[in-house]
């Protein structure tokens, strides 16, 4: 339609022909279309030629700007042809309100648009099947069911080994990171370009050795997608206009469970969901874990503890855990608060210990209660014996009472306080049934 309206038109010569194929009509951001405004601001055209005004564009402020006020400016003359706009031949054609009109058909057509298209894909996100472009690494599209995932068996032990390593051998995400890199293995983003060949750009990846960074691992190691189940809608467009992505707040993902195969089971998963609460740095000295890595915290401003080595002056080596906001931030915001590991390994184990007697403790007391209560009937000493019964009542109670404080301190996991609590609230129980029997 183009080249016919030129040939019927001698004042008309062709320099270049601008197309922005795949490109949203609501975004003057298109390669093609600027190239156009440098052509216009070098000289080399003096007129715009589109078929209609949604050629042009489908935002009406921005359209009728340009129409108004940038073409003018340049003095280009604009032809709308199915629109019959020509600001030359016909300059009030581009003042008339039927133009403004028109833009706001074609704006309203891309709003509707735009409205249908997120209705259709948030009813896809709640039946679990996969919209994405591209699947996570360890999974490709089904060929049968482009909205169906099956793993690729390719790398498939490289998630499992990464997990294995997070979990069983307790590395951290940069320990993974150099074994990666140190093995040889493609990122994510060079598996996809070069293994599966697929069109994949990383914008984050500014050259092509397609090494493992801590945050890759990190995003596996929280990708739910490998024990089955589909989360998306974690990203969203601000608009059909303003098309900046922004990030959704997690309760407001969609979450489907068990829409494919998984590569890792839940409780690998949620062990290395509770890791990666922990700094479990490995010791670039001794490769190893410590065994209070990420366990520690300063019970004033409840940040981590940081270990360090010194020496007496007897020249003998020893290492220590330190606040990490003293050492690191001021040591005007918290206190020193620094423990030996010899002596914090002793005040643990005594703490273990007096858990372990206190449970062997309580049973033997009631096993001698009921054992006594059944042989005995003096008064007096039946007396006697509910005092002591009910002393140890009092006393089972207070150690109940402190098992809150020793969970919420960290000092015990909740399964262990809910077992004692348990415990301690059975044998009450049945020292309250001695007393009052």
């Amino acid at each position: 339609m183009l080249n016919e309206f030129i040939e019927e038109h001698d004042d008309l010569i062709v320099y270049d022909t601008y197309i922005d194929d795949g490109f949203t009509g609501t975004d003057f951001n298109r390669p093609s279309f600027q190239k156009l405004l440098e052509d216009m601001r070098n000289g080399n055209i003096n007129c715009v030629l589109v078929k209609d005004l949604s050629r042009l564009g489908r935002n009406y402020i921005e359209v009728g700007n340009y129409i108004e006020q940038v073409f003018p400016l340049f003095n280009i003359r604009f032809i709308a042809i199915n629109d019959f706009v020509d600001s030359f031949k016909n300059p009030s054609s581009t003042n008339t309100i039927l133009v403004p009109f028109k833009n706001l058909i074609n704006d309203e057509y891309c709003r509707d648009t735009s409205i249908k298209i997120r209705t259709s894909l948030n009813g896809k996100k709640k039946k679990g099947e996969f919209i994405g472009a591209f699947p996570s690494y360890g999974y490709i599209k089904n060929p049968k069911d482009k909205h169906k995932l099956i793993i690729d068996k390719s790398v498939v032990n490289i998630i499992k080994n990464i997990f294995n390593w997070n979990v069983n051998e307790g590395l951290g995400k940069i320990a993974i990171c150099h074994r990666l890199n140190d093995l040889g293995v493609l990122n994510p983003t060079g598996h996809k370009k070069l293994e599966l060949v697929q069109n994949y750009n990383n914008y984050g990846i500014q050259d092509n050795t397609y090494t493992w960074t801590p945050s890759t691992v990190r995003n596996i190691l929280n990708n739910e997608v490998y024990i089955g189940n589909t989360v998306q809608g974690k990203r969203r467009t601000k608009s059909y206009k303003v098309h900046k992505v922004e990030s959704v707040p997690k309760e407001e993902w969609v979450k489907v469970e068990n829409t494919h195969e998984p590569i890792i089971d839940k409780e690998t998963f949620e062990k290395a969901q509770e890791l990666s609460k922990r700094d479990t740095k490995v010791s670039q000295k001794t490769k190893e874990l410590s065994v209070w890595a990420g366990f520690l915290r300063c019970s004033d401003c409840k940040r981590a503890m940081n270990k360090k080595s010194s020496t007496n002056k007897s020249g003998n080596k020893y290492e220590y855990y330190i606040c990490s906001t003293y050492r690191k931030k001021s040591n005007n915001l918290c206190t020193k608060h620094s423990i030996k590991v010899e002596n914090l390994e002793k005040a643990v184990l005594k703490a273990i210990n007096f858990h372990i007697n206190l449970l062997i403790d309580t049973e033997e007391i009631v096993q001698q209660i009921n054992s006594i209560g059944a042989t005995i009937n003096c008064p007096q000493i039946t007396e006697n014996m509910i005092i002591e019964k009910q002393n140890e009542i009092s006393k089972i109670s207070n150690f109940k009472r402190t098992l809150y404080e020793d969970w919420k301190n960290e000092d015990i996991t909740r399964e262990e306080y809910l077992e004692y609590k348990q415990k301690y609230e059975n044998d009450i129980e049945r020292l309250k049934r001695n007393v009052y029997m």
